[in-house]
């Protein structure tokens, strides 16, 4: 079987056959330049997507394998550089040395759930008062208005309260 002219080829016949004759050696030189199969492959698909879209304006069909390796070579150069910005910038943005690993942040979210399952079983009048006074930081003054009692009985119900959640949440350990 013989083939036409690569000069008279269409466009989508010409990448079909540049893409079975060369696709694999492209993919190495990619990878060899990247030490990275993912993203050669990538880089060589693109590359071959854009001689297809410029084949029209291709002077000479018969420089198509220089064009497609100038074009792997420069897309690695560019994704070479790009890798060489994130790592900078990744080195001076570093997690603060205060900043909670995930596990902590788990942790903290099961004792939260089982701080405010404590605070759901409180009688309400003591619920109120602790909620007040460490949720919504307000006084003993100020939450004795809001409840509508004195401040004694805010005291009170703080410190029963307090005492029910440490007993609650000591029988769930």
């Amino acid at each position: 079987m013989t083939y036409p002219e690569p000069r008279e080829w269409a466009a989508d016949e010409a990448v079909t056959h540049l893409f079975v004759a060369h696709y694999r050696p492209l993919v190495r030189l990619a990878t060899l330049l990247l030490h990275d199969q993912g993203a050669a492959e990538e880089i060589v698909q693109d590359g071959y997507v854009a001689l297809h879209g410029r084949w029209a304006r291709l002077r000479d069909a018969d420089k198509a394998l220089c064009y497609l390796r100038t074009s792997v070579v420069n897309r690695c150069r560019s994704a070479l550089r790009h890798r060489r910005v994130v790592e900078a910038h990744l080195a001076t943005a570093r997690p603060r040395a205060d900043v909670p690993s995930a596990e902590i942040g788990a942790l903290d979210l099961l004792r939260q759930d089982a701080v405010i399952t404590a605070l759901r079983a409180l009688p309400t009048r003591q619920r109120e008062a602790v909620v007040l006074r460490y949720y919504a930081e307000l006084s003993e003054a100020e939450t004795a208005a809001l409840m509508g009692v004195s401040r004694g009985a805010v005291k009170s119900h703080t410190f029963r309260g307090l005492a029910a959640l440490k007993q609650s949440l000591e029988a769930q350990r």
